[in-house]
């Protein structure tokens, strides 16, 4: 009875409990029907309780009396049906999870009837309380109208309306408050005594009294008791008076309500009209960009790549001077060219990303959009020429080997460039000349003594120049006074200024004076630039054609002026062209064209005067109008042989060397059918007769790569477009199929034989063991993608770049189809070398199948992760191969291998490669082939060992780890802080998962102790910790006399394990404020070691915050910390290898920057791996250096895409083929130089960047790379070092100083071993001729010209300040003696033994002491121009290595400050960086 009772005392608790959970599921279920259906009735409701009747409220209750006893009944049932009740708790049973199904449906379904029930009951009764108010408000609407038409308005009320702010405020109370029932009284009154007569008969007494009368009829109707008394015509007109006048009574609330009504009502005017005037803006920007559609080429279906646009809107958003970097945030620009827009789109996607663009904004973006149409077409046409060089290099590789040799391939261009004539060969880029051979090909004294101009890159381009800059001066002066004296009185005032003023203060005058100048700088500088273009073509049109008729000359003069007097001279590229502001302005006919061609071929754009121009433009659509279509005028590709070779047919085989020996290979090297075809010879302008006969569209579409847009600044007017302005949908006769091919070349085109080998090794039913760790090793690949450079072979895509780099940007597609069969009939290969060919493929194969095998089993041996092995553990199992049969033969490769020293307890630990090295020795003592005895042994060993499941899950995860930390280094932006975060995530998280433990773990480096050295020489600082403990350890110090184990861990370079501290006695703890008593735990020191197992630093774990009080590492625990030291060694030298090739590329960058000016900017990228697992790699923006040489380097670099770089893809061609580019984008030209590793795949590019000169001076040129060889020999020798291949190297003294200062140096000190070796191949005879300059002005004949005895003076003075400064670095003690002012008696020192003591200087040894100052007074004089016109290479060795010891001998009294890490610090965003002007050779 107990039972039941107390079930029904605790049922209303049971059920309320139940209605809420009821509740709460509802809510869960159905929250957004429950609540909008709730809240709307229950508004109603409140609103209108007084009207409702208590009928409706019984009504109410009995409805929720009803609804309670539905809630009972159903949560009977769900007690019955989804919960088990038990004493203690209450079980819920999981719903039915439905996906797929229709929210609506799915809602309806979770309803129950009652509620269905009781929302119809309620909407009912809303909807008739709402009906009720609705006629209430319609009745009193129709009484109005009827008591209007009964009582019409009597406006004479209208009178009472006065705004006059005297009687303003008492008006509007007596309105309001008197006069509406005082008016209707007296008239009441009035009509009284009119009724009674009293206006005749005024002396009749009578009792009535109109003021009583008056005072009744106001208290009968006082507005406070009396409501709705109804209202006269007057009254009403009254009422309507009264309202009004309250507005303006000032401080009321009609007042205020007024005005915000009035502010309101003028700002939706204002809205209006401004949404009226951006709709007439939007709309004619989508009308200017409707008919900017045109410009671009279209494919077949007449549409764009979405891709391109969103690259044109990322280019004009990254633009600093607008501010838009927030925009590009919002662009997710697609990874492919399959989305695609036609007109309509392509201007609604723009439009919706401009609609808040300023009108100046919208007009530099459709000049920004104009030009990138005009970049579009170089990209179609630049990818055509690459599908001909594909299609060539597949002709040509018959035997599909995926190669082409190298020196076959140069010595052919050769050829073809030596047969060419000179004015295709002022197109052609020299082959014989950097980038084309390396510079390990180009001998000693020629690379660092050779001056001759003659072997630039483009040919007699210097001496074009100096001709360009003397014609230019001529004509820009003659131009400026033909434009002055238009009358005979400007010419007579001319005269006589010209007798009274010096020449240089005319030519400023005359500068002031021109009124069509244009003043800004930039403008002059590019007028100036496209008239050293145009004259550079003429000039070698000059040279080539000297028997022109005279009527090409006059034409080319008439195209000359015309260009000088247009407004759309556009700026130069390397393309060199010219395009014209007006379409049939000063046009000849097509075969005048024909003939003149040649000499207005290739001038490119100047936009300098853009900005002055678009102040007289009206309308944002005249662009269209004004821009001229352009004819590409440039030379066919057809080559005139200046004479007939015989060639042979077979190349010679024997080279010593890949480098040193392939200029003899190429002058050695035959071939067959190398000649021109007699149908091929034929003159340049008939070939561009030719062209214009036979396809008349070049003279319409012809593209260029710069050009000149007129755009308005205004939107007042809307030009039609002309017709004949539009641009052909065709490059040069040939349509657009609508896909660029070479987008993504790279991971089309290169070949990674590791994935190929990995799919083979995949199905093979053999190693299946280890296919799980082969797949986790391609995974973890560090940077997909690049091609390898080793000077030997061209795969497809360095020879696609080589040929590209040789033809230029500048020659038409005729002439890459002129190389293109020029090689099809020259490239033949021998049978041995088909045979050659085939052998390399297959041993590549065999190499790169070894490798994965062999890297997979020694993961699968190392299940820890410790990243070493036993060599006796190994032998040991090696041992019982065959059953031991093959143990004497495994014994003998222990002799052709140098293991490392063993360690402490006489164990020998073999890393990766070290056990890859050894395993493949023992294979090769073994018999049977090698391939087949390695795959055997592989076997062997996978099956020998014997992993548990549990151990092969725990090896995948610490792998994963292991990754994560090498990752965090190589995607870091050269910064350590993400390499400490994945390393202690890296071992808490092994702790937790594998071991149970609450670990904690700091990072302490070694520092040499300049504070405190009697503390000892060393000291530990502790450089990263995890959070916990960071309060405590962080930036703290353990000196050697200080309690502690870490030092005993550096001396003796093996881990120690303390398994409970509180017992230990030396152990150091970092928190004073932990007890005794709680001081439990375990610790592990580990060493960190770098490639040569130095020490480095310690990494420390303990669990003193674990709560088990005895809690100690186990072995396998032990082992996997051994291998995140490992890893976390690798990475940091990683980042510190990178740290250190950045210090270097600044140093060389300000060596470079103070003897070249015609460098704008150098910008330095590093390659890294991409954000996704499989996604291509990125480039980081390291640092850009600006053209005074000061550098900026970023704390957080930015990241560059692929896919953003579609109109700047020569820094990824770049880092694709390993090899130059030289580019031309947006009117400036581009040299873009690979940083390679010792592999010979890029790990950074310099992106030089020399503005709109076509190219640097042969002296800038070749400082430039005298630079870049001196920078990628410090990174091969950085890169060495730090992988353990190659010892360290200490030249200098200064060198020991420490790892940070030796790299601020390393570029000077392989600058003056390379000066050293160049100088010790002199001979005597090269000082002999310095000796015999002894000219004295005093003595010498006066019959010598004055310029020539300068001349004579200024080299004898060059010559003997050199001589003397080097003696001085040597000698310092003949500044103090007699014989120092006599000449005769200091070349006295320059005997047999000068190059020795040169070679054995060293300029930062402590003993050197030379006054600095003295020798800088006899260099500093003299420039760097100066010495190069002096053309002795003598002279030139001497002048650098002088210079450099001077810059050593001030960074070795300075290395602290000078010598700087060149890294921001962690609260910087960017730092700035330059190296000391005064140690370095200036300009001029």
């Amino acid at each position: 009875m107990s039972e039941p009772a107390s079930q029904e005392g605790s049922k209303p608790v049971q059920e309320n409990g139940k209605e809420e959970k009821e509740r709460k599921q509802e809510a869960t279920e159905v929250k957004v029907p429950t609540e909008s259906s709730q809240s709307i009735p229950s508004s109603s409701a409140l609103d209108n309780s007084s009207n409702v009747p208590e009928t409706a409220t019984d009504e109410i209750k009995s409805q929720e009396i009803h609804l309670e006893e539905q809630t009972k009944a159903s949560t009977d049932l769900i007690k019955d049906s989804d919960t088990n009740v038990s004493k203690n708790f209450v079980v819920r049973k999981p719903a039915k999870v439905i996906f797929n199904l229709d929210p609506d449906v799915l809602n309806s379904k979770l309803e129950q009837p009652w509620k269905k029930n009781f929302y119809k009951r309620v909407e009912a009764r809303a909807q008739a309380m709402q009906q009720k108010i609705i006629n209430k408000d319609n009745l009193k609407k129709e009484l109005e109208k009827k008591a209007e038409k009964k009582f019409p308005r009597n406006n004479l009320a209208k009178e009472w309306f006065n705004t006059e702010n005297v009687t303003l405020k008492t008006r509007a109370y007596l309105l309001d408050k008197l006069l509406p029932t005082l008016v209707p009284g007296v008239e009441k009154m009035l009509m009284q005594v009119e009724k009674k007569k009293l206006w005749a008969e005024a002396d009749i007494t009578t009792k009535f009294d109109p003021i009583n009368h008056l005072g009744e009829y106001l208290m009968r109707n006082n507005p406070y008791y009396i409501k709705d008394s109804g209202m006269s015509g007057y009254q009403r007109v009254m009422r309507d008076v009264t309202e009004e006048l309250k507005i303006h009574v000032p401080n009321t609330i009609g007042n205020r309500v007024s005005k915000m009504k009035k502010s309101i009502k003028q700002k939706r005017e204002e809205r209006e009209c401004i949404n009226e005037v951006k709709i007439k803006v939007a709309n004619i920007r989508k009308q200017a960009l409707q008919e900017q559609f045109s410009e671009w080429i279209l494919d077949p279906k007449g549409m764009i790549p979405l891709v391109v646009i969103q690259n044109v809107l990322h280019e004009f958003f990254q633009n600093p001077d607008f501010q838009l970097e927030a925009c590009c945030k919002q662009l997710d620009i697609a990874d492919s060219m399959g989305p695609r827009l036609n007109k309509m789109e392509f201007t609604e996607y723009i439009s919706s990303y401009i609609a808040d663009f300023k009108s100046e904004t919208f007009e530099k973006f459709l000049k920004h959009l104009c030009h990138c149409a005009d970049e579009f077409r170089e990209i179609i046409k630049t990818d055509m020429r690459r599908q001909m060089f594909a299609e060539l290099f597949l002709c040509c590789d018959r035997g599909k080997v995926g190669f082409l040799g190298r020196q076959r391939t140069l010595a052919l261009l050769e050829t073809f460039y030596d047969q060419s004539s000179k004015m295709l060969r002022s197109l052609l880029r020299n082959p014989r000349q950097w980038p084309f051979i390396e510079f390990e090909e180009i001998d000693l004294p020629e690379f660092w003594g050779d001056m001759d101009n003659q072997k630039h890159i483009y040919e007699d381009f210097d001496k074009v120049l100096l001709e360009i800059n003397a014609l230019l001066s001529e004509k820009h002066a003659s131009k400026t006074q033909s434009k002055l004296l238009e009358t005979p009185e400007d010419q007579h005032k001319h005269d006589e200024y010209t007798e009274s003023t010096p020449p240089e203060q005319q030519r400023g005058t005359t500068a002031e004076q021109e009124p069509n100048r244009i003043s800004t700088k930039e403008q002059e500088q590019d007028k100036e630039s496209t008239g050293k273009k145009e004259l550079y073509r003429e000039i070698v049109t000059k040279q080539t054609h000297t028997g022109s008729t005279p009527e090409q000359g006059s034409s080319r003069e008439l195209i000359t002026e015309q260009r000088r007097h247009s407004d759309s001279v556009t700026e130069q590229g390397p393309p060199q062209r010219v395009s014209s502001s007006k379409q049939g302005v000063h046009m000849e006919s097509t075969a005048e064209q024909g003939r003149h061609r040649e000499s207005i071929a290739a001038q490119g754009p100047h936009r300098g005067s853009i900005s002055e121009q678009e102040s007289h433009r009206e309308s944002v659509t005249e662009q269209e109008p004004h821009k001229g279509s352009r004819a590409e005028q440039e030379p066919s590709g057809e080559i005139i042989p200046e004479k007939q070779q015989d060639i042979d047919s077979t190349l010679q085989s024997g080279r010593g060397s890949i480098f040193r020996e392939s200029r003899k290979t190429r002058e050695s090297a035959s071939f067959e059918h190398t000649e021109i075809l007699p149908q091929e010879k034929r003159t340049q302008e008939q070939i561009y007769e030719e062209e214009l006969f036979v396809s008349p569209e070049l003279q319409e579409e012809v593209p260029i790569s710069r050009r000149k847009y007129h755009l308005s600044e205004t939107t007042k007017k809307e030009v039609q477009k002309d017709p004949s302005c539009e641009k052909s949908q065709k490059i040069e006769g040939k349509s657009w199929s609508g896909e660029l091919l070479t987008c993504n070349w790279n991971m089309d085109y290169i070949k990674c034989e590791e994935e190929e080998q990995a799919n083979l090794l995949y199905s093979s039913s053999r190693f299946t063991d280890l296919h799980a760790i082969i797949r986790n090793i391609q995974s973890y690949k560090e940077v997909k993608g690049g091609s390898a450079f080793n000077g030997v072979s061209f795969n497809l895509l360095q020879f696609v770049q080589l040929l590209e780099t040789f033809v230029g940007e500048d020659a038409p597609l005729s002439v890459s189809e002129t190389l293109t069969s020029f090689f099809k009939r020259g490239y033949v290969e021998t049978k041995e070398e088909k045979i050659s060919g085939l052998e390399q493929i297959r041993h590549n194969a065999s190499r790169v199948r070894r490798e994965l095998l062999l890297e997979a089993l020694f993961q699968k041996w190392d299940s820890d992760g410790s990243g070493f092995l036993d060599l006796n553990e190994v032998d040991e199992l090696l041992y019982t191969y065959k059953e031991g049969m093959e143990k004497e033969s495994m014994k003998k490769a222990k002799l052709h291998i140098q293991f490392p020293k063993p360690h402490p307890g006489q164990e020998v630990r073999m890393s990766s490669k070290q056990f890859q090295k050894y395993i493949q020795l023992v294979v090769s003592e073994l018999r049977g082939n090698e391939d087949h005895v390695l795959e055997t042994v592989v076997e062997f060993l996978m099956n020998s060992l014997e992993r548990s499941p549990t151990e092969n899950l725990r090896n995948c995860a610490r792998r994963k780890w292991l990754y994560r930390i090498q990752h965090a280094a190589e995607t870091s932006g050269v910064s350590l802080e993400p390499v400490y975060t994945e390393t202690f995530k890296a071992l808490t998280q092994d702790a937790e998962s594998h071991g149970n433990k609450k670990i904690s773990a700091h990072i302490s480096l070694l520092e040499e102790n300049r504070l405190l050295p009697d503390r000892g020489n060393v000291l530990l600082r502790n450089v990263a910790s995890t959070l916990d403990d960071a309060p405590f350890v962080l930036n703290r110090v353990l000196y050697r006399d200080m309690k502690g184990i870490s030092f005993t861990v550096v001396d003796e370079g093996k881990p120690i394990h303390v398994p409970q501290v509180q017992h230990h006695g030396n152990v150091f703890f970092w928190n004073n404020s932990i007890k005794k008593s709680d001081q439990n735990g375990s610790f592990l020191a580990l060493p960190l070691q770098d490639a040569y197992m130095r020490v480095f630093g310690v990494m420390a774990v303990d669990t003193l915050r674990d709560p088990q009080k005895i809690n100690i590492f186990v072995p396998h625990e032990i082992r996997f910390y051994q291998g995140v030291t490992n890893v976390f060694s690798t990475a940091y030298h990683y980042v510190h290898s990178r740290e250190h090739i950045l210090h270097v590329v600044i140093t060389g960058i300000a060596w470079l920057c103070e003897i070249t000016s015609d460098i704008t900017t150098i910008t330095t990228y590093f390659i890294e791996p991409g954000p996704k697992q499989d996604s291509d790699y990125v480039l980081r923006n390291m640092m850009v250096t600006r053209h005074l040489g000061l550098t900026k380097i970023h704390r957080n670099p930015p990241i560059i895409f692929r896919k953003t770089c579609i109109f700047r893809d020569f820094l990824f061609k770049c880092t694709d083929t390993s090899e130059v580019i030289l580019a031309s984008v947006c009117g400036e030209n581009h040299i873009v130089i690979p940083l390679r590793e010792r592999t010979g795949k890029a790990l950074g590019v310099l992106d030089f960047n020399i503005g709109r000169n076509k190219m640097l001076l042969y002296r800038e040129f070749k400082d430039l790379q005298k630079m870049i060889k001196v920078v990628q020999a410090a990174c091969y020798e950085i890169l060495g070092e730090i992988s353990g291949e190659i010892k360290k190297n200490y030249i200098l003294e200064i060198e020991n100083v420490g790892e940070v200062q030796r790299a601020g140096i390393l570029f000077f000190r392989i600058m003056l071993q390379e000066l050293q070796e160049s100088l010790q191949l002199l001979t005597s005879l090269d000082f002999v001729s310095l000796l015999l300059y002894d000219y004295h002005p005093s003595v010498e004949p006066t019959y010598l010209p004055d310029t020539k005895s300068q001349e004579v003076e200024a080299n004898t003075k060059l010559v003997h300040d050199i001589l003397l400064a080097v003696i001085l670095f040597i000698h310092p003690e003949l500044e103090l003696s007699s014989d120092f002012g006599n000449w005769d008696k200091c070349k006295m020192y320059v005997n047999r033994h000068f190059v020795t003591n040169i070679c054995a200087f060293d300029p930062t040894a402590r003993h050197v002491e030379v006054n600095l100052k003295l020798i800088g007074e006899y260099i500093r004089d003299h420039s760097r121009i100066e010495v190069w016109k002096f053309g002795n290479s003598v002279i030139e060795y001497l002048y650098h290595w002088a210079h450099i010891c001077l810059t050593l001998m001030e960074l070795s009294k300075k290395t602290s400050s000078a010598i700087a890490p060149p890294l921001p610090s962690k609260t910087d965003s960017y730092v700035y960086a330059k190296m000391p002007k005064g140690s370095l050779p200036g300009k001029c």
